[in-house]
């Protein structure tokens, strides 16, 4: 499956991955910032969110987002990316640190990360709110999670647009995959008694043939590859060699301040901060401060038009660190 996508601009490639509270319109406030200051910018939906179709079968983000890069002729690119989108970008920097050339994670998730009981609770509250078919609630479950003091009523209403279709599209492909199994559960009843009353008539025919078909029903059905086998195990965060930047916000749900702050143990070339005004999404809550700081890492790190080179940008963040 292709992913929906927009690109724009010449340079340096910068691939923007959204939150899955979000899709990619949640970039907008930094675009044409990142194309006026001389990058190729590319941003995407993953399956399920914003123009691209949900897949209730098994797949990987991160690999989608690599055959997206190649089908485009983009052979190294610096992944800019927030949330669930951070953990996606981290597995395709680890399956392929050679195509990744910087690394900006904003509240990131992380493969292999334990959920808190915060977290686990959070999730329970929401399939609640799934299993009683209150969409709303669960929608508003999540902008009161995810977005921190500094976002107005416009951003909350921006990203509560966004998370209900997210919702309406997987909701709807999941209720698709319950229909087809279905569907496929009654055609094997049918074809069950069907195949019952052949065998009975075979029976009254000949015991020979009975006794065919008996010895033809033992010999052992050939099992599909499962599904588990056919993955490929997750690489290592060790293998990759991109500056990274790992930003936390202080309104943020804990596993994601611990997840940022982590980085730098696990990555050759991390620095972390901490905004103290941001919740889980502060390129919404904050985009302008939020772009600075994207551009001037780019900047330090890919070159472009940005910021003055051989300037500290994180330094006024220094205070911020956890």
């Amino acid at each position: 499956m292709t992913l929906s996508h927009d690109m724009a601009g010449d340079g340096p490639a910068v691939v923007l991955l959204h939150s899955s509270v979000c899709d990619r319109r949640m970039w907008d406030p930094q675009w044409q910032a990142l194309v006026d200051a001389g990058y190729r910018v590319m941003r995407c939906d993953f399956r399920g969110h914003g123009q691209t179709p949900a897949d209730a079968g098994e797949y990987s983000d991160a690999e989608d987002v690599l055959e997206l890069l190649d089908e485009l002729g983009i052979e190294r690119a610096a992944l800019v990316a927030s949330s669930f989108g951070g953990r996606v970008a981290l597995e395709a920097a680890a399956r392929r640190p050679d195509r990744v050339t910087a690394l900006a994670l904003l509240c990131a998730g992380m493969p292999g990360h334990e959920p808190s009981p915060e977290l686990r609770t959070f999730g329970a509250r929401e399939d609640a709110f799934f299993d009683a078919g209150d969409l709303s609630a669960a929608v508003e479950l999540n902008l009161d999670t995810w977005l921190g003091p500094h976002a107005d009523e416009r951003v909350r209403e921006q990203v509560r647009v966004m998370q209900r279709h997210a919702f309406e599209i997987q909701l709807a492909a999941d209720q698709a995959a319950e229909a087809a199994a279905d569907e496929a559960a009654n055609a094997s009843e049918v074809s069950e008694v069907s195949e019952a009353a052949a065998t009975a008539a075979v029976y009254e025919a000949s015991e020979a043939a009975v006794a065919a078909a008996a010895e033809a029903s033992e010999s052992p059905a050939e099992e599909p590859e499962s599904s588990a086998a056919a993955s490929a195990p997750q690489p290592g965060l060790g293998k990759i060699e991109a500056p990274c930047l790992a930003v936390g916000g202080a309104h943020d749900v804990a596993d994601f301040r611990r997840i940022a702050a982590r980085l730098p143990q696990l990555l050759p070339d991390a620095r972390h901060i901490e905004l103290d005004w941001a919740g889980h999404l502060p390129s919404l809550e904050r985009p302008e401060e939020t772009t600075a700081l994207l551009l001037g890492f780019l900047a330090e790190h890919l070159g472009g038009r940005a910021a003055p080179r051989g300037q500290d940008v994180l330094a006024p963040y220094a205070s911020r660190r956890i």
